[in-house]
């Protein structure tokens, strides 16, 4: 018995039992289903296998929605835990694992794969290219994010969650404070994802820097472009500190190591600078893509070129290497000194700067536009002002003596949150809502999603606004319930009906994809919004090789000079196009990391081992396999052309 005494819950509740029986039922019911409808030759052969960068896209896509929801309910939890002084929803074990593990879903497991899911389904389209420079190596980092967050999420329904915060931070997560696994799965199931990350920032490099159209200088890449190739630049210099910091504390909780330990010569304040040193350019990773999707939409509804194109560049190149200068502003409070508390507050501050530019750019843009007021552009205008208030708070926090009163209370949740929301998640859901028709072949309801958008915005402001008061007032974060007499109690009820507002609005998502599935016309052309980059000029549905002929740009807003100015985009004659070939093994690969990774949090040594040496099996296959891929004849491609409606 005591072999499975290691995968008990440690602090069992209904609430986890309830899940387990859900999770039980949910994956017989798939399995059933795709039984019934005999459809495993069919995963297998078209989405298990895949190498082409949409469907990966579509892929990452469907797991950042699943993790949001996942996400979403540790927070109304949260809210719900605090709407009232001395509530027993939670108690103080599951409140700690909740939090935690919200915040490194959101973080790592959907906000990270919804930019991937753009990069991959944008950028090899921006840029004219058939695919992207790797495609198994593409495929590959999907499923080791996959096996990352599958790996995490089972935490809590075997061995538990990890409960020292989404930081985690030493000696809390040492073996003295975390005993259980939990923090086990922490270390290895981010590192197993960010493994996968960092294979993504290489690749897309790559695709970027060498397989751009015909005529595509850097100078003349659409702007979603440019906010991916420097986002990926910051994952190549900042997830290898990451990788090296989740294997030195997977080494101190396994094997007894003393990096981060208190004692023996270890140094606890390391694994906080290695975190943050990464964490802060990870800020960055998120909202520079969102940067990106903002500057493809407003363009797009006020019919103006974007404003200020190469200062929004330079600014972006800015933020990336003062996003590396920051780290330190989360120590202003732990005894560093003033000067070097003078020198971090002064590059946080500065950080503001290429930031209003480009909020200034896009105001501009907007200024005598011919706006409309479409889904997405109500996405994209609410972000300012509310960004903005995210950005004024974030320089009150830089203040260092003024941190001592901000750091650790609801108002430095409630800045974090002020930038996310508005800065990752509304991109993310303007970009879903306008990118839609092009990968799916059908538009999104307008007052549905305009419903959606309402209930989102102000449950947002309802939910988070109030945290600043509260904080200022001195309520601390992490703290899972509060005295009637703190006075609290009337603001945290107002946060948690917001919060409420927020998931009426992800419902209303869910409904309008299915009630467009079910009524949207399918007769929407290629370009339904009018829009201005390539991506555009491809046919809907996308062939799998994207372009029968390379275009030829001349601008960054390639497809609408075509559109307005006669530009012929694709000249020349139809030739053979090569393709890659699907490969089961990335999928395996992927399964291997999940067996290794749950081997090593229960510390089960020889299906460790075992696992390793299959990993090792395919990236020696792999080395040694003969595959050129395949050729599409100028015959279907002139097929494919014809059936899709004319020759691009």
């Amino acid at each position: 018995m005591e072999f499975f005494e290691r995968f008990a819950i440690p602090h069992p509740s209904p609430a986890i039992y309830a899940s387990m029986v859900a999770i039980a039922l949910v994956t017989i019911g798939i399995i059933a289903g795709l039984t019934y409808f005999k459809k495993w030759g069919y995963l297998w052969r078209e989405w298990l296998t895949t190498v082409d960068h949409k469907k990966i896209g579509i892929m990452y896509l469907i797991s950042a929605l699943l993790m949001l929801f996942r996400g979403g309910v540790d927070a109304i939890m949260m809210r719900a835990q605090l709407s009232v002084p001395d509530a027993e929803l939670l108690d103080a074990q599951h409140y700690n694992e909740i939090f935690t593990t919200h915040g490194v879903v959101m973080i790592i497991f959907m906000a990270m794969p919804f930019i991937f899911a753009f990069m991959n389904l944008l950028v090899p389209l921006q840029i004219g290219a058939r695919d992207v420079a790797f495609p198994r190596l593409n495929a590959l980092s999907f499923w080791l994010f996959f096996a990352g967050a599958m790996l995490f999420n089972i935490s809590f329904v075997i061995g538990g969650s990890p409960d020292a915060g989404w930081t985690s931070y030493f000696p809390l997560a040492g073996n003295d404070f975390s005993q259980h696994v939990g923090t086990n799965y922490y270390m290895i199931a981010i590192q197993i994802s960010g493994i996968g990350s960092l294979m993504t920032g290489i690749n897309m490099c790559t695709t970027i820097l060498k397989m751009r159209a015909p005529g595509m200088t850097l100078m003349k890449m659409p702007m979603f472009t440019w906010s991916a190739f420097i986002a990926n630049l910051i994952i190549v210099f900042a997830f290898p500190v990451l990788t090296v910091a989740l294997l030195m504390g997977t080494t101190d909780r396994l094997f007894a190591t003393n990096f981060f330990t208190s004692d023996n010569g270890g140094m606890d304040m390391l694994w906080a600078n290695f975190f943050w040193i990464w964490g802060h350019p990870e800020v960055y990773i998120l909202i520079l893509p969102a940067f990106g999707l903002y500057s493809e939409i407003i363009p797009t509804f006020s019919r103006r070129n974007l404003y200020g194109y190469k200062p929004m560049v330079w600014s972006m190149v800015l933020i990336s290497f003062l996003s590396f200068l920051v780290w330190t502003h989360h120590f202003f409070t732990m005894g560093q000194g003033a000067l070097t508390n003078s020198i971090f507050s002064i590059t946080t501050m500065a950080i503001a700067v290429p930031t209003g530019v480009k909020i200034f750019n896009w105001l501009f843009t907007m200024y005598k536009g011919k706006i409309r007021f479409t889904v997405p552009m109500l996405y994209s205008v609410a972000f300012i002002p509310l960004f903005t208030v995210g950005g004024v708070t974030g320089v009150m926090l830089a203040m260092s003596a003024a941190d001592y009163q901000y750091h650790n209370t609801m108002f430095l949740v409630a800045h974090f949150h002020n930038t996310i929301i508005p800065g990752v998640v509304f991109a993310m859901l303007a970009g879903l809502t306008y990118y839609w028709p092009k990968f799916f072949g059908f538009m999104l309801n307008e007052k549905i999603g305009k419903w959606a958008f309402w209930s989102l915005t102000i449950g947002f402001v309802l939910a988070f606004f109030p945290m600043y008061i509260t904080g200022l007032d001195g309520q601390a974060r992490r703290m899972y319930t509060y005295s009637e007499a703190t006075g609290f109690g009337p603001l945290n009820m107002v946060s948690f009906i917001g919060a409420a507002i927020m998931a009426i609005g992800f419902v209303l998502i869910l409904w309008n994809v299915f009630y467009s599935f079910k009524n949207s016309s399918r007769e929407i052309g290629s370009d339904p919004w009018d829009a201005r980059s390539l991506e555009w000029a491809t046919h809907t549905p996308i062939p799998e090789y994207n372009f029968a002929r390379l275009p030829h740009v001349n601008s960054s807003e390639a497809f609408w000079d075509a559109k307005m100015n006669g530009h012929q985009l694709f000249r020349g004659e139809y030739e053979e196009i090569h393709m890659p070939s699907s490969s089961g093994v990335p999928f395996i690969m992927g399964m291997i990391f999940f067996v290794a990774g749950f081997s090593f949090v229960f510390s089960l040594w020889i299906p460790a081992v075992i696992a390793l040496l299959g990993i090792f099996f395919c990236m020696a296959l792999r080395s040694f396999e003969k595959d050129d891929g395949y050729h599409i004849s100028v015959e279907e491609i002139k097929e494919t052309e014809r059936k899709l409606g004319g020759a691009k």
